[in-house]
């Protein structure tokens, strides 16, 4: 079985070098870039399963970035950066990234988030690929949304993790610490508001009126329910 492939995109030389170490003693392979722009030209033959992105890269926006991978990639994304205040965690979280870790940081750490994240991609990797509700088809491996109305809405990993969490517990409370153990990251005021955001851009995609949204409804001081019947394919 080969091992999973892990990119990490830093233009530090010892940050590529340790993450680097501690992950094949770990058993993982990797690639390294220092550049955004080799790191997308070799994304269609590395096909990385996780990909630790830095934030501060010489010549491309780093968020800017993640948002990309997140809407084009099945790539898990961890954000690898110095920037530690609460709203860049929930800027790069809100535009995408599975988890954040700041820097400095323990290798092993890292090894511990990647591992986490393929736990998770390997426990749904045997799941139902879409699923049917109140007209639309929503299709995991693609990442796509297909309207009543036969029109694709594209929506990113991370988006995707919140719409499989509803639609798998139609019609179920989902309180924001089911959220937290099922999708993973560290609870707190960062995690909260990126589901927000996340959940918010769902209803938008779905045509929800924000004022009175009739799918995804949030119930004040408990957590979500998902009102539609779904079907899986």
């Amino acid at each position: 079985m080969t091992a999973p492939m892990i990119a990490i995109l830093d233009d530090e030389p010892q940050i590529r070098q340790m993450l680097s170490e501690a992950l094949g003693d770990a058993g993982f392979r990797t690639a390294c870039f220092a550049r955004a722009t080799e790191f997308e030209a070799a994304l269609p033959r590395t096909a990385p399963d996780v990909c630790l992105v830095d934030l501060g890269l010489p010549d491309r926006d780093g968020l800017a970035l993640v948002h990309r991978l997140a809407l084009e990639s099945g790539a898990s994304i961890i954000i690898i950066s110095g920037r530690a205040q609460v709203q860049d965690r929930v800027t790069g979280l809100e535009l995408g990234a599975d988890d954040y870790i700041i820097k400095p940081f323990d290798p092993a750490e890292v090894v511990a988030r990647v591992r986490a994240r393929l736990r998770k991609a390997r426990d749904s990797g045997g799941a139902v690929k879409s699923a049917r509700f109140e007209g639309w088809t929503a299709y995991f491996d693609r990442y796509l949304l297909m309207s009543p109305d036969g029109v694709e809405v594209p929506f990113s990993h991370a988006e995707g993790e919140v719409l499989r969490l509803f639609l798998e517990s139609p019609k179920r409370l989902i309180s924001r610490t089911q959220m937290q153990e099922t999708l993973g990251g560290a609870a707190g005021e960062s995690f909260d508001r990126a589901m927000d955001v996340r959940i918010s851009r769902l209803r938008t995609k779905l045509g929800e009126d924000p004022r009175n949204p009739r799918l995804i409804k949030t119930i004040y001081g408990a957590g979500y329910i998902f009102l539609g019947d779904v079907v899986w394919d």
